[in-house]
């Protein structure tokens, strides 16, 4: 049986695209790898009818990637571009009392993902190490990713880890798959999740948006460079860069206002009606979601890392590269600045009075924010932070990237729901085969584990209102 291989290289100078593409034909099935230079990248595989017509979809293939700049290269000889990691410094806090911290884990390497919600906290690292952790402090398990983890988002009950490989991994269930193969030449900084549809911000100021199914939806190029906030809801994506905060519609990426802050947005957060920059000109900005307009401003007294509020606004915190968190009302006046006693918070979140913050020596902080403990802090009487360890017999979590690899059941368990992977044209795609579901609707599904004509089956499904089901807890193959 005759066997062709191309092998094709787009890479661009300052920061551009540096990605291949290859194409192999062997009879009648055409198998397509693409991603970053240096890394293996995803595979997609089609049959044909015949030799001639697989031969001729390859050709196909490859006449569009060479009118996009895509040129013959030798595989090996261009190295794998560097990840861009955030560069950043911490220096003693100038504050005059320490915060109240109750407990500090040391995850072991620089810190970016924070999540905390009802259940647990998660916290995730450069090393590619993503833990939870009780509200108390006690670690409960580590998913240990192939790369390192720039940021951790929730989307309802699923919590994703954007990584530096360029795939984003679902932690919702005990063991993680690759859910979204983000395009090659993007340099994730920072993503926001909502009902299943992945934005991006990168490296370069760009926004880009894919859906459910992984697919390419629209991108769009701001104004300014280094795009560290990106947020979501049903009316806009808020993105915030160099120039500023810049807001999208979500269905299509039209416009709808930029607004020019005081200095580059270095981290965002969002409230049902605001958006709220916190800048490298020592300030963080509330902007109205409907316009842009500026609402208040909250005064640090150096760099803004981070940001964050009470529910619906009522205290706006924030972290500088001092190694200082603060606290504001909502409309700007300071109401106290501590130190947090280690390095400076890269990402904050706060729940139940109390703030959580990642921070440069790679610690998880649980800071008690309510008034009485504030108000002791201030006098000098802080608790002894307990300095949390992780169990010698902690359970670790790898992703599954191989159909090989998952567990299998021979007869799908009652209450669960059976699943079924098709090839549709040049993609494979999953949609339910148990009763009480609608057939016509595809199924999220992680990309590396889908195989034509396998059956898998799956806690449950949730429809999200666009029109597809979400897979919820464990997968496993049925055989």
């Amino acid at each position: 049986m005759s066997r062709t291989k191309t092998y094709l290289e787009l890479s661009q100078e300052g920061g551009g695209a540096h990605k291949f593409y290859e194409v192999t034909v062997e009879g009648t099935v055409v198998s397509v790898r693409y991603g970053r230079i240096g890394t293996p990248g995803q595979l997609q595989t089609s049959t044909f009818p015949t030799a001639q017509k697989a031969q001729a979809a390859a050709a196909k293939k490859v006449g569009e990637k060479v009118r996009k700049g895509y040129a013959p290269a030798v595989q090996g000889q261009r190295a794998a571009r560097p990840v861009t990691r955030r560069q950043v410094t911490s220096a003693p806090s100038t504050a005059r009392a320490v915060a109240p911290v109750l407990w500090r884990f040391r995850t072991g390497s620089a810190a970016f993902g924070i999540h905390i919600d009802d259940d647990r906290c998660w916290v995730g690292n450069q090393s590619g190490d993503v833990y939870t952790l009780s509200h108390g402090g006690e670690v409960l398990a580590r998913y240990s990713l192939p790369e390192g983890v720039k940021c951790l988002v929730a989307d309802d009950f699923w919590i994703y880890a954007g990584c530096d490989d360029g795939k984003v991994y679902d932690l919702s269930s005990k063991l993680p798959f690759a859910a979204y193969d983000i395009a090659a030449d993007v340099d994730i900084f920072w993503l926001d999740i909502r009902e299943g549809v992945l934005n991006v911000s990168d490296r370069s100021g760009g926004l880009t948006v894919i859906d459910h199914e992984d697919e390419y939806q629209w991108s769009r190029k701001s104004s300014g460079g280094h795009a560290w906030m990106v947020r979501a809801d049903e009316h806009a994506v808020y993105h915030g860069h160099h120039g500023g905060v810049s807001a999208y519609a979500p269905d299509g990426g039209g416009e709808l206002w930029h607004t020019p802050t005081r200095g580059a947005v270095l981290f965002g957060w969002q409230e049902d009606t605001s958006v709220y920059a916190g800048t490298a000109r020592h300030v963080v900005q509330r902007l109205a979601k409907t316009t842009g307009a500026v609402e208040a401003s909250y005064a640090c007294d150096t760099v803004v890392y981070s940001c964050a509020t009470a529910p619906g606004g009522r205290y706006v915190f924030a972290g500088d590269n001092a190694s200082s968190v603060y606290c504001f009302d909502a409309d700007g006046t300071r109401l106290w600045k501590l130190g947090t006693g280690g390095g400076s918070a890269l990402s904050m979140q706060y729940l139940d009075e109390k703030l959580y913050m990642v921070t440069t020596d790679g610690s998880l902080v649980c800071v008690d924010a309510s008034d009485a403990a504030i108000r002791a802090a201030q006098q000098g009487s802080v608790p002894v932070a307990v300095d949390v360890k992780s169990a010698a017999a902690l359970p670790t979590y790898k992703p599954v990237t191989a159909v090989s690899a998952m567990e299998t059941v021979s007869v799908a368990p009652s209450g669960q729901v059976v699943v079924e992977c098709f090839q549709d044209g040049g993609r494979l795609r999953v949609h339910v085969v148990s009763g009480g579901y609608d057939p016509s609707w595809n199924v999220q599904f992680p990309r590396g584990i889908r195989e034509a004509g396998a059956r898998y089956v799956v806690d449950a499904l949730h429809p999200a209102s666009s029109g597809f089901y979400r897979v919820r807890g464990e997968i496993r193959r049925l055989v």
